[in-house]
């Protein structure tokens, strides 16, 4: 099934069904949208888009009777074959993984924290739950892919990453991202880190980047060791400040705008526009989007990429299956506005991918034949329930405690009302066997003492996250 990201107005200007309609139409038109594909049933696309199930019958009806979508008795609907409409290279192109690990201590999604302690129960912001991890189905489309391989499998492969799985993966991320770009834009590679040394060959060195402070602090040492110049930005409620990024006279910003790590901030429509702007206001400025986790929200509509509306070639973009598959697939992406792109096949078409062709090929079927989204809905569920009973635990700390950063993600923030340092907070934590995390050590730059602590609830169970926050208020009151 075809998981579609729809950007509905509110503007007055068309009504909702008929913006429904007419994206679906395109991205037929388009060969987005392949013949046969089925789409989201009503009743999913109406939760999905916060609108009412009538809205979406309109749209679907007016799509059947010109014969766009057929509905198949007990199926659902799907898309007809209307081939000579495809429009070749009608692609709108943008221009121009991180790794997992459970237990780390120093990124979202990597670096290892040291062993838990015996009998502690760990709020760590980077665990993930692996229980809900297909692993029948794992294991099965391995055998097969095995059992049915030739010589070519176990061949070098293309330096980009199999062309399969790179128009597998520009396909879902237009779907539920909005990003556009064509597989041949796509770099795969064995996690984040070996992506942005790529980067660092692609873009050349004495490079000035900007980042948010507090920030991903991986990138931030990967970044340092290319010898750019640093510079940190402070952020506000909607995220990087472009008045003081535009003080800095930067070259790249580094954002997570669906989902900033640590703080949690989602960045309105708003000042992401702001900084296309900064971007197109000079040649040669770039904005890098970490969008490590934009699967899990759990409040409002879904939000599309940054990268979706750039409409000038400005953002290179990055995701990985690290947080949404497991740790040890150490599967990424990178897609590159087209200038960079020529760079690229200029400068580094000689290095070899890094990710085997086997679990390309894995990952491309658990993909395909819609294993991954079915693994997504479970999870969001998982994290769903794990998220409220978190949020549920908090309500006797809000007398002291500010709590942000909840509307999406498997951490937030505890900020003290009453002016305890994180320090103490995390030491009157571990006397009751709960181990929580400061924001101090995500700061870029010297600032004041935190106030502020991390939760995560990702690698918990809910009674354990229950049994943690109990033991919290114990510890903090």
């Amino acid at each position: 099934m075809y998981e579609m990201t729809i950007q509905l107005r509110t503007d007055g200007g068309s009504c909702l069904y008929e913006q429904i309609y007419e994206h679906i139409k395109q991205e037929i038109r388009k060969g987005r949208l392949l013949a046969g594909e089925r789409l989201p049933s009503v009743r999913f696309l109406a939760e999905y888009l916060q609108v009412s199930r009538c809205t979406v019958d309109y749209a679907y009806e007016q799509l059947l009777s010109e014969g766009y979508i057929e509905a198949r008795p007990c199926k659902g609907h799907f898309v007809c074959p209307i081939e000579e409409l495809f429009q070749i290279g009608d692609m709108e192109t943008a221009g121009g993984g991180r790794t997992a690990s459970a237990g780390s201590a120093v990124s979202p999604q990597g670096a290892d924290a040291g062993a838990k302690g015996e009998n502690y129960i760990d709020f760590s912001p980077f665990d993930i739950d692996m229980s809900g991890f297909p692993f029948g189905v794992w294991k099965k489309i391995t055998k097969n892919i095995l059992t049915y391989a030739n010589s070519d499998l176990f061949s070098k492969g293309e330096v980009q990453g199999d062309y399969d799985l790179r128009l597998t993966i520009s396909r879902y991320l237009h779907s539920s991202r909005g990003v556009n770009c064509r597989p041949e834009q796509m770099i795969v590679g064995a996690g984040n880190d070996y992506l942005l040394m790529l980067l660092e060959k692609i873009l050349g060195p004495d490079m000035r980047i900007a980042m948010e402070n507090p920030t991903y602090k991986r990138s931030f040492q990967i970044f340092r060791t290319f010898g750019y110049h640093i510079s940190t930005v402070d952020m506000d409620d909607c995220g990087m400040r472009t008045e003081k990024l535009e003080r800095e006279k930067g070259d790249i910003a580094y954002v997570m705008p669906s989902h900033q790590f640590p703080m949690g901030t989602v960045m309105p429509i708003g000042r992401r526009m702001e900084l296309l702007r900064w971007a197109d206001r000079k040649p040669g400025r770039y904005l890098i989007e970490d969008d490590y986790d934009s699967e899990f929200r759990y409040h409002g509509k879904p939000i599309p990429a940054l990268q979706a509306s750039d409409r000038h070639g400005r953002v290179i973009y990055m995701g990985t299956f690290s947080k949404a598959i497991a740790p040890a697939i150490r599967i990424s992406f990178m897609v590159l506005p087209e200038p960079l792109l020529e760079r690229f096949l200029r400068k580094c078409s000689f290095f070899s991918c890094t990710v085997s062709r086997i679990d390309q090929r894995v990952l491309n079927e658990f993909i395909r034949e819609g294993y991954f989204e079915r693994h997504l809905n479970k999870m969001r569920k998982i994290y769903g329930a794990k998220h409220e009973q978190l949020l549920e635990s908090m309500q006797p700390l809000k007398e002291f405690f500010d709590i942000s950063g909840e509307n999406a993600g498997l951490h937030v923030l505890l900020t003290s009302k009453t002016g305890v340092e994180e320090t103490e907070l995390i030491q009157k934590a571990a006397k009751y066997h709960v181990r929580v995390y400061g924001l101090s050590q995500y700061m870029v730059k010297e600032s004041l003492e935190s106030k502020t602590v991390l939760a995560g609830f990702g690698g918990l169970s809910e009674a354990e996250i229950k049994e943690g926050m109990e033991l919290l208020q114990r510890a903090w009151k």
